[in-house]
């Protein structure tokens, strides 16, 4: 595993883009203790306080895996995350994957993931894989509507070197784990899935609807049906969560 450490870079995934990807060794990792142009799904800012969290990008060349099956490279570095949350955090701590892949505890965003695939015709090149992980930050922007951190929940602070090595560790098994037991992965992946077998509140293609999320198909797609009984088969584009605030008046915020 080749880490390289950065004081400060703009964006570790687009760091990655400037490499030689051909020449780059599988997981070679890309870490900066200041992100200030860090994003996330749909070119939305990642916020995080210098020196605070993990943020770090993962460099990976999974050519074994289809191009159909890419998803799964989503679902194992999600469980790597929540595998070592567990290890970190209180027992029976609400770790749950908000899909396709950000990391909750309870009602609030720990995590971030976003997947860059490469892809020539129908093989693999290569996957840049930027993680933002909230760490040791207590105060965020009035603009992030439900953060957490590891030192919020357990009120103390975590060494970052040590804890980005126990994270990749964990990292590095689930993602051998995609070559030979996608099922343990598919399997895991759904008994952690935010909100699933429940009946809450979403915006699908602009309206308001009442659905229970089932699962997910093979290509990554939200699978849930609504209070009618018709089945949903929904892209990133077209859904959006609901996520109940702490407020008295119980508003909800589109995430």
């Amino acid at each position: 595993m080749d880490i390289r450490f950065f004081e400060t870079l703009e964006s570790t995934n687009q760091y990655c883009k400037l490499l030689d990807l051909n020449k780059t060794e599988e997981f070679t990792v890309i870490w900066a203790q200041n992100q200030p142009q860090g994003k996330g799904q749909f070119g939305n800012r990642w916020e995080s306080q210098p020196g605070m969290n993990l943020t770090f990008s993962i460099i990976l060349h999974p050519h074994w895996l289809a191009v159909s099956k890419q998803f799964q490279l989503s679902k194992a570095l999600s469980l790597g995350i929540t595998d070592w949350l567990k290890t970190q955090l209180p027992p029976k701590s609400p770790i749950a994957i908000k899909w396709p892949n950000d990391i909750y505890i309870g009602n609030k965003k720990i995590c971030g993931i976003l997947i860059e695939n490469h892809l020539s015709q129908n093989d693999f090149h290569c996957a840049i894989c930027g993680i933002g992980i909230n760490i040791n930050q207590t105060t965020f922007s009035d603009w992030i509507p439900n953060p957490t951190s590891a030192k919020q929940i357990l009120e103390k602070e975590l060494p970052l070197e040590q804890a980005l090595h126990k994270l990749l560790k964990c990292l590095q098994i689930r993602y051998l784990q995609v070559q030979h037991n996608e099922e343990q992965i598919s399997s895991d992946y759904l008994e952690l899935l935010y909100q699933r077998e429940e009946q809450h509140p979403y915006i699908y293609n602009g309206n308001r609807i009442e659905a229970i999320i089932k699962g997910v198909d093979a290509f990554g797609h939200l699978l849930l049906t609504d209070r009618h009984g018709h089945e949903l088969v929904c892209s990133m584009k077209e859904i959006k969560f609901l996520i109940c605030s702490a407020s008295p008046s119980q508003s909800y915020t589109p995430q």
